[in-house]
């Protein structure tokens, strides 16, 4: 005989199938797995168990591998004022990711496509050493949770071991979710003012600009040579964007008004920067700019305005456009509310911030306009070695306001310094270039270079061009 309560329950189970993914999100908040919304997600608890007897071994190699490879991305991504960011201590603790779901997203002649949804709540002991002009200090990184679904492709051959090459990326929807908390070791955060901010950055540039996906990496497996072409990342086509005006904008001065400048970008380290307008809250800029896109229909435009300021430059407001949302070849007049943050679900102020407008088109590459962009990418990378080298720039984030110093040095710089771009007339901040030939689909091999930085040590695992 059926109870009222088991009636009831019945109704409960009932109702919660008929709940789409937003629904569930609402109710259980981001941390649910895959596989209660999407049942094609499945459930692999033997391999959960398997992963926790090989994580001792896993992480030891882990250890190593980061060390060697991301020391050298961290120098890249350094922000200006800070000299040095190194790995004092790293260990990737005891505790296993797990593995909440399995997917495979499509099966292609050649080529087999999963999905993993992977939580890891660990307990690592990650300090890294941060040097800046005013202090030197060791931060912490405590409580470190990671969130994503990583998407895996399998390039199959017909030779054993069966697979000629691996790809791996982070889906970008859901976004990846690293949560940590920051802690100093002997010190105080407040030594280094916005030292806890530019870490997350940092972080997030990282996290955006390498591995989530379209950016991918690309790993040959078995030792022979393959071709890996057609699963390396390629520019799609070109976005034209003329930044108008601003209006509104909300002011950040005691004194007087903003000197607000516009910071735009697809990718973080290839970011383009208009003039600066003096004293003024609805500036007028009508500046163009060309940016390369690699995936139309997963990559954003993203739009930050600054106020410029003695010190530290005040962000005044944030706006994104997905690219999905742009037809090929047709213009268009768009007009963009400015947020506090990209990510509005950490924030609590929704105070008005004003708008921002521009003109956009989007053109997609033909196959010569796709191959002449590849070799522009290569010339510009060179540049970019040319100028760490001879010390006018330290890190690919310092390029942005390190355009005075890109013009002073004469090289491949037209105009105003700021560079030539892919078009003429654009001025682009070339920055992040010389990472992008260790990524951005380059493959990975496990030889060794000759190629050494100046104060680090080749990584472990280098770019073949």
């Amino acid at each position: 005989m059926v109870t009222v309560v088991e009636l009831f329950q019945a109704v409960d189970v009932k109702l919660m199938g008929s709940l789409n993914r937003d629904d569930l999100k609402k109710i259980c908040g981001d941390k649910f797995p895959e596989w209660i919304s999407f049942p094609v997600f499945e459930q692999v608890k033997w391999l959960n168990k398997q992963l926790s007897k090989l994580w001792p071994f896993i992480a030891d190699a882990g250890e190593a591998i980061i060390k060697d490879s991301v020391e050298p991305i961290l120098e890249d991504y350094r922000p200006p004022g800070i000299s040095s960011l190194k790995f004092s201590k790293l260990s990737l603790g005891t505790v296993a990711p797990k593995i909440e779901g399995i997917r495979v997203q499509s099966l292609k002649k050649g080529q087999i496509i999963m999905d993993i949804d992977l939580r890891w709540g660990g307990d690592p002991n990650i300090v890294i050493e941060v040097d800046a002009l005013v202090a030197s200090i060791p931060i912490q990184l405590k409580d470190l949770q990671v969130f994503t679904v990583i998407r895996v492709i399998f390039q199959l051959a017909e030779e054993i071991p069966c697979i000629s090459a691996v790809v791996v990326a982070l889906l970008s929807e859901p976004k990846p979710r690293i949560d940590y908390t920051l802690k100093a070791v002997g010190g105080s955060l407040t030594a280094i003012p916005g030292l806890s901010d530019m870490i997350e950055d940092t972080v997030d540039s990282i996290v955006t600009d390498m591995l989530e996906w379209p950016h991918r990496i690309v790993v040959p497996i078995g030792g022979l040579p393959v071709d890996t072409s057609d699963l390396e990342l390629k520019p799609q086509g070109k976005l034209t964007v003329t930044v108008i005006r601003a209006t509104n904008l909300k002011n950040q001065e005691m004194i007087g008004k903003s000197d607000p400048y516009v910071v735009l970008y697809i990718r973080p380290l290839f970011k383009f920067k208009t003039k600066t307008i003096d004293n003024n809250l609805n500036p007028v800029w009508d500046e163009t700019f060309e940016l390369i896109a690699e995936d139309k229909e997963t990559q954003s435009l993203f739009l930050e305005v600054f106020d410029e300021d003695i010190g530290e430059d005040d962000r005044m407001g944030v706006a994104k456009l997905p690219l999905n949302e742009l037809e090929a070849g047709t213009p268009k007049e768009i007009e963009l509310r400015l947020l506090p943050k990209f990510d509005m679900l950490k924030v609590k102020d929704k105070k008005d911030r004003g708008t921002i407008t521009i003109k956009i088109l989007y053109h997609e590459f033909s196959k010569k306009e796709q191959l002449a962009a590849l070799e522009e990418e290569k010339r510009i990378i060179e540049e970019r070695k040319q100028l760490k080298a001879d010390g006018v720039i330290g890190s690919s984030m310092e390029a942005l306001d390190g355009a005075a110093a890109l013009a002073a040095s004469g090289v491949g710089a037209a105009g105003s310094g700021i560079g030539g771009g892919l078009g003429a007339g654009v001025r682009v901040v070339r920055s992040g270039l010389s990472k992008t030939k260790r990524f951005m689909g380059r493959t990975f091999t496990g030889q060794s270079s000759n190629h050494k930085k100046s104060g680090s040590s080749p990584p472990a695992n280098v770019v073949q061009d």
